[in-house]
């Protein structure tokens, strides 16, 4: 029976020594049968075991049981050669005539354990972590992902039962699942359907998944559990899941598709606008969306989206299931693949039918307020009257954005004895409030400049006018010239307005010298005029800021721009209406893109009187007599005698009131032009006459209704040193 043993069998007395072995003992360690008998069992032991283990024999006599030696521990033996290798030993007493003696099965377990090493190396090359538990849900093997996952070191695991890494709500009711798996023993996915969870050691859960495999051993039945900790899965899922309820609660239709324009995704939003349901489109070329002249329009937009590019605010049809065409604003956007191509595309649709038939009404809205504002500031404006013998041009362009109405003017007044007023004015700001700002300024300053004042003084009239507006938020430029074509002069005043400009075909465009004060309304301000020398055939040109004045640039760099374009203007122009034009063209080439008040005048000076005669007189009566002398000699040298009978009588009445009721010296100005004779009377007095209706039996008072019944026209003017009256007569 001993020989026929599978195992080594080696039997020791109580004295420590073999007394038996048998063959598969010599097999196993090396050594000859006589080698062995009567020698101590430690000889089968490696030297480190041989000091403890007397003690362990000794404390086997005391028990005495049938039992696996050195249970729980790693056993070895010693062969002959030194070598050592796992073993696993079954120790029987056996009660003897001779005394106690005690039977080991000696094992060979080097190929299980050689096994089992590998076995847990593959274990620890496990990218989960992996609980391996008995029949009785203790834990026997973990590897180092399930002490890095739960947070527990492999000894406070090891024997422990499993539920210590479960929730304990869970708890309950884990014994019977590991009961019910004992019996069904299969590969699956612990708690398939369920939402599983770990326990860490500090007391955290986090969301796990778990797979089972039964492993059937010479010891029982072990499970094998794979757990994975999924919590950055889950809180994708949760992240998706939120969005995917964003894109299905949306109120825009929101639809994905491949590049080859096949429809992949549709919202509950696309249904709503479309009248399609997803069954009806999934799958189907987009195409179907849009009106049959627009399939080209859905080709080029995914020739874009191909390229990777997005597509913001796109402006379209669509056709709905029933025929009904939508204004919508696409968005589009390229999906890509993880590699980063291009794979398909997002598109949101926003139906802008509403916004769409707001926006039309009220651009009809706009051009009726429009129009009404365009016709109150063309009103207020006027239309000045062309002025005999002077040639002019002027442009007034309303600003082609926002509300269209602004405070642009300009005025050409004719002041009598051939002298001639032009204003300019801006009253900066723009609507209703500026037009009516300016409309009343206009008014005024027309007024004032009929009364023949000189430049300055109309400026600070209308400035005490803007003060008394009290205009907080308004800010008024204005500028006043008047032509004198007999003295060849001009005398301007401006206030803030921008230069004036002087377009001599000999010389150029230059700017005239002139002060420029602050704008009016500001208060306390001495406006001050100069007089300039103007060729005759000169151009006068005046502006507003509209059009110089662009985003961005500098003030000087446009004004240079304006003389360059005023160079080639009269260079190349045969007229003043094409040298407006012309300007009109350089400074502003976006004809509908300003938006500001554009007005731009050209004033040609007139050519100089044919003839003129000067003489001063005393303030004597004698004057009178010598004042006509010198009016019929001078008429008779002129060709003009038949104009000497009412000249001479108009001259006697203007002359005797000057003598009667101003101071001296006197002068006397004729000026003839080919359309008319000018006599002026200068004085030293600034009272200006008035015209009343005298008494049956006063001797005076009829001479200026004379004057009125018998020139063509009269008036008088305030001059530096007192005042100016004059008529004049046409042939």
């Amino acid at each position: 029976m001993l020989e026929a043993a599978p195992d080594a069998m080696v039997i020791v007395d109580d004295a420590g020594r073999i007394r038996l072995v048998n063959a598969q003992t010599e097999s196993l360690f090396g050594y000859r049968r006589a080698e062995l008998l009567g020698q101590p069992v430690e000889l089968l032991i490696p030297g480190r075991f041989r000091p403890q283990h007397a003690g362990h024999r000794e404390a086997y006599a005391v028990t005495r049981q049938v039992r696996p030696m050195g249970a729980g521990l790693e056993l070895h033996g010693l062969r002959k050669d030194g070598t050592e290798f796992p073993v696993e030993i079954s120790l029987s007493p056996l009660e003897t005539a001779d005394g106690l003696l005690v039977s080991a099965a000696v094992r060979d377990v080097s190929d299980r354990k050689a096994a089992e090493q590998r076995f847990r190396g593959l274990l620890e090359a496990a990218p989960d972590a992996m609980v391996i538990v008995d029949d009785a849900g203790r834990i026997r093997l973990v590897n180092a992902q399930t002490e890095s996952l739960f947070g527990y070191r492999r000894a406070e695991l090891l024997g422990q039962p499993v539920e210590l890494l479960i929730p304990g709500r869970f708890r309950p009711q884990h014994a019977g699942h590991r009961e019910a798996y004992a019996v069904t023993r299969q590969v699956r996915p612990m708690g398939a359907g369920l939402e599983l969870h770990g326990l860490r050691k500090d007391g955290t859960e986090f969301p796990v998944e778990i797979s089972l495999s039964p492993l059937e051993t010479a010891d029982g039945l072990l499970v094998s559990a794979a757990v994975r900790d999924v919590s950055d899965r889950k809180a994708a899922e949760k992240h998706i899941n939120q969005l995917a309820a964003l894109v299905e609660s949306s109120q825009d239709a929101i639809l994905a598709k491949t590049l080859d324009g096949h429809i992949t995704y549709w919202n509950a939003a696309a249904q709503r606008l479309y009248g399609y349901n997803a069954e009806e489109v999934l799958g189907h070329h987009v195409a179907m969306l849009a009106p049959p002249d627009r399939t080209q329009e859905i080709t080029a937009l995914l020739e874009r989206l191909a390229r990777g590019e997005k597509i913001e605010r796109f402006e379209t049809l669509r056709v709905t299931r029933g025929g009904e065409l939508l204004d919508v604003d696409v968005t589009l956007w390229p999906t890509r693949a993880a590699d980063g191509t291009v794979e398909g595309a997002c598109a949101i649709v926003r139906d802008i039918s509403d916004r769409k038939r707001a926006e039309a009404e009220l651009h009809v809205l706009y051009e009726q307020q429009r129009h009404i504002a365009l016709t109150l500031q063309h009103s207020l404006m006027g239309t000045p009257r062309a002025i005999p013998g002077l040639a002019t041009a002027s442009r007034y362009l309303p600003a082609t954005q926002g509300a269209g109405v602004g405070g642009d003017w300009f005025d050409f007044l004719p002041l009598g004895a051939g002298r001639v007023g032009i204003l300019i004015g801006d009253v900066m700001g723009r609507g209703l409030d500026a037009a009516a700002v300016m409309g009343q300024l206009r008014a005024a300053a027309h007024a004032l400049a009929k009364t023949g004042m000189e430049p300055r003084q109309l400026m600070q009239a209308l400035d005490a006018i803007v003060t008394d507006l009290d205009l907080p938020d308004q800010l008024v430029t204005c500028c006043y010239l008047i032509l004198a074509p007999d003295t060849g002069e001009v005398t301007v005043c401006s206030a803030g307005h921008l230069p004036a400009l002087l377009a001599d075909p000999a010389g150029g465009a230059r700017q005239i010298e002139a002060p420029i004060s602050a704008p009016l309304g500001v208060g306390g301000i001495l406006h001050q005029q100069a007089r300039t020398a103007v060729p005759p055939g000169a151009a006068l040109v005046l502006y507003t800021d509209g059009l110089i004045e662009t985003p961005g640039s500098d003030i000087e760099c446009r004004l240079a721009h304006l003389t360059r374009a005023l160079d080639d203007a009269f260079a190349t122009a045969d007229s003043l209406e094409a040298a407006a034009d012309h300007v009109l063209t350089c400074l502003l080439p976006d004809a509908e893109g300003h938006d500001d008040d554009v007005t731009l005048l050209l004033a040609r000076l007139p050519a100089a009187p044919l003839a003129t005669a000067t003489t001063d007189l005393p303030a004597h009566s004698s004057a009178v007599s010598d004042g006509r002398c010198f009016l019929s000699k001078t008429l008779a040298t002129w060709d003009c005698a038949h104009l000497a009978d009412d000249a001479r009588l108009l001259v006697s009445e203007v002359l005797t009131n000057a003598i009667q009721h101003a101071e001296g010296p006197l002068g006397l100005h004729l000026r003839r032009t080919a359309t008319e004779l000018t006599v002026e009377i200068s004085d030293h007095s600034p009272h200006l006459p008035q015209p009343r209706l005298a008494a049956p039996d006063d001797e005076s008072g009829r001479g200026l209704l004379l004057v009125d019944a018998l020139a063509d026209s009269w008036g008088v003017r305030p001059t530096d040193d007192g005042k100016t009256t004059w008529f004049t007569l046409r042939p």
